[in-house]
């Protein structure tokens, strides 16, 4: 296989954040125009269609339209290609896609080019598989043309059209001798292949970046480099929202290699012949800053309290977000009640390449070159910010050094526009900091949560109610987005939804704003959703004599596919059954979020008055599993990210000033600290769900359980307390 192309052309169509046309979340289906959108063939190739380039020397050139962060991306989209068109995978190659929404736009993101969310592949499934299909067709109707046969005495297998008498053309013969029709063929969802058909999903294919990680080759955004490129630094305030009210530069300007001091809206951008430089000369700015955003007033204890406060206060409705039954009707009557109130704290993404961003101006057009998640946004942000008309920005997207939700968004895009703007001509690269990474980040939010959950005289669950106070994230990101919903911020109460069968079912969002900017993280909202939910189901199930796992599974009688990934992981931990250490016991928590059901398992005990996390088992259940390999390594990676989550990590502020800025003060899981994990995927006839994320969600609950179960003692925060 050829190494993937680390460094795309990318074109200049793209949504625009800035103008509000941005509508996350939004579902529909590619339309037949859409798909047919031929690019150019390469030389002497043939493109079937916008997404393929057959080449005479037999590689087939697939694209892949979401951004690779680690998570397999750049293998798993064109997979879905190739199987439709019954590729020989080792001939084939991947090049990120040009950003064009037009043609490569995610249907689960609004036809926007977004990667997050665990909407990729759900997004892409049937346009890609789609898109394979009819490139079939045209590869087989060339065929039948140049055989001089009826086009159904015609099959294809490993990138050849074969004849029932057994002649066959390769495919590059075939694009020796014919062209993409004037009209493509019309393709359904009826002509895709079963999963019994499947040649290559569901199969151990090696990852197409890989190779170039492991050498080196690799280009991530911070390794562009450019003919007279300089490097940037970008001063901001410490605390969000404040801006320069006044700026002494004369000592920066005065560091040898510095170029240009730029003021901005909201900071001082230094310009030198060396990032060190640019660094160097940026501490030695004078800033008087304007010491009136918000977020001044705000400290972590106190927003937490209120946060708790109102979260209990059942005469502050808030916005309804589910309303199944009379929740409250059952609740009133319910034999007996339980109730908790639940808190988590901010947390930054400390991605491990830094935010960066290189630009550069011509004219009144600008090209870019981003680690990020989505070009829309880029796009969006370069537009308001830079002043460029969206039709004269060129995104390039780059591989991404970890992305986790902070990529989603492009404030790093913003100084590079603007800084090169300011110096046309010039490739400016700007990088930030670790300490500018964590004061400007984009949090995980704070919430404060109180349930109540009844049980009827059998023990039966007959209604919940939840309640989370949180800030909002799309109310802030993409405003029209949240009215439009009528103020229900989907990333922040994403899993309140559940499986489980309680029909009378009232979920309440109240939003706060404290001018602590939250955004995008690994499993927003599932994240601390369904650590409450799943320790009060575990608290309830105690409460009535139930065994947990049986509890659950009753409450799934409704959900095969639940049960199923509960019954599997309870004997993979040999639940119930299990001789374990003294001072050692198991928790259980599920998860059903992303359209995936994961069932997880966790054996734990107390070291130092810290919970010590041994074992993981998960069962998941993410229906067509492209890559299960990558399946299994995405669950293990969650389940190390949610147990640093769960353990250790917060920001702490005061007067808005936060109080970690860089991992002397901010814990993250330490290697000694990771447990084995055991992940069995069962892939099932069902649409793909999401995957990224889903080992993060049970994996907080599971070990507060296992906690409980050894002392009794219910841990209702987030990082856990010690116990």
């Amino acid at each position: 296989m050829n190494p993937m192309n680390t460094t795309p052309s990318v074109s200049r169509r793209a949504f625009i954040l800035g103008s509000g046309s941005l509508a996350l979340g939004l579902s529909f289906g590619l339309t037949q125009t859409e798909l047919a959108l031929a690019q150019t063939p390469g030389a002497g190739g043939m493109a079937p269609n916008s997404w393929i380039n057959i080449g005479l020397d037999g590689v087939v050139t697939l694209m892949s339209p979401a951004s690779e962060m680690g998570q397999g991306t750049m293998t798993a989209m064109p997979l879905l290609l190739a199987e439709e068109m019954d590729l020989d995978w080792s001939q084939v190659r991947v090049e990120q896609s040009p950003s064009d929404p037009k043609r490569f736009g995610n249907p689960r993101f609004g036809g926007g080019m977004t990667t997050g969310a665990s909407r990729t592949v759900q997004g892409y499934y049937e346009p890609l598989r789609l898109a394979g299909a009819q490139a079939r067709l045209v590869m087989v109707g060339a065929a039948a043309q140049a055989m001089g046969v009826p086009a159904a005495e015609l099959r294809t297998e490993a990138s050849r059209v074969i004849h029932t008498s057994g002649r066959a053309m390769t495919y590059a013969d075939i694009a020796k001798v014919a062209k993409a029709p004037a009209e493509l063929p019309k393709v359904d969802k009826s002509m895709l292949k079963p999963m019994a058909q499947f040649r290559l999903i569901g199969k151990e294919i090696p990852r197409v970046d890989v190779p170039a990680k492991s050498s080196g080759r690799a280009m991530y955004g911070i390794d562009q480099r450019l003919p007279g490129m300089l490097w940037a630094s970008v001063l901001r305030a410490p605390v969000q929202g404040e801006v320069p009210e006044s700026v002494d530069d004369s000592a920066a300007r005065a560091v040898p290699g510095v170029k240009n001091v730029l003021r901005l809206p909201y900071g001082v951008a230094v310009v030198a012949d060396s990032f060190y430089t640019a660094k160097t000369a940026r501490d030695q700015l004078k800033v008087v800053w304007s010491q009136k955003a918000k977020a001044r007033a705000q400290n972590s204890d106190t927003m937490r309290a209120e946060y708790v406060k109102r979260a209990q206060n059942l005469d502050d409705k808030g916005v309804a977000f589910i309303a199944h039954g009379d929740a409250a009707a059952k609740l009133a009557g319910a034999v007996k009640t339980f109730s908790a109130t639940y808190t988590s704290e901010m947390v930054s993404h400390i991605c491990l390449e830094p935010m960066n961003c290189t630009a550069r101006v011509d004219g009144d057009k600008i090209e870019v070159w981003a680690p990020a998640q989505s070009a829309s946004f880029v796009t969006g942000t370069v537009a308001r910010f830079g002043g460029f008309k969206p039709e004269n920005i060129k995104v390039n997207i780059t591989l991404l050094g970890g992305g986790f939700g902070r990529r989603v968004e492009a404030d790093y895009a913003a100084d590079a526009a603007l800084v090169a703007k300011s110096m046309p001509g010039t490739p400016i690269q700007v990088i930030w900091t670790r300490e500018d990474d964590m004061t400007h980040d984009k949090y995980r939010p704070m919430t404060g949560q109180h349930l109540v959950a009844g049980v009827d005289a059998q023990g039966k669950l007959v209604g919940l109610l939840h309640r989370v106070v949180s800030e909002g994230v799309y109310a802030r990101v993409v405003p029209p987005a949240f009215k439009a919903s009528g103020g229900k911020d989907a990333p922040v109460m994403e899993g309140t939804e559940i499986t489980y069968d309680i029909p009378d079912h009232s979920v309440q969002f109240m939003i706060e704003d404290r001018g602590i900017d939250a955004g995008f993280w690994r499993a927003v909202g599932p994240g601390y959703t369904k650590f409450a939910i799943e320790t009060l189901i575990d608290e309830v199930a105690r409460g009535v004599k139930a065994d947990p796992l049986a509890y659950r599974m009753d409450l799934l009688k409704k959900n095969p596919r639940g049960q199923a990934v509960l019954k599997a992981v309870a004997e993979m931990s040999q639940w119930g059954q299990a001789k374990l250490p003294k001072g050692h016991a198991l928790g259980l928590a599920f998860s059903d979020a992303w359209n995936t059901y994961c069932g997880m398992v966790v054996e734990v005990s107390v070291e130092k008055g810290r919970p010590k996390v041994h074992k993981v088992w998960s069962a998941v259940d993410c229906g067509h599993a492209l890559q299960p390999q990558n399946v299994q390594a995405q669950i293990e990676g969650s389940v190390i990210f949610g147990l640093s989550a769960a353990l250790h990590e917060h920001m702490d502020f005061k007067a808005g000033v936060p109080q970690q800025m860089n991992l002397n003060t901010y814990q993250v899981l330490r290697a000694n600290e990771a447990p084995e994990v055991f992940v069995k995927v069962m892939p099932t006839d069902n649409h793909p769900g999401g995957i990224g994320e889903v080992g993060l969600p049970p994996l907080a609950p599971a070990v507060a359980n296992a906690i409980a179960s050894l002392n009794g003692k219910r841990l209702r925060a987030l990082p856990l307390p010690m116990v």
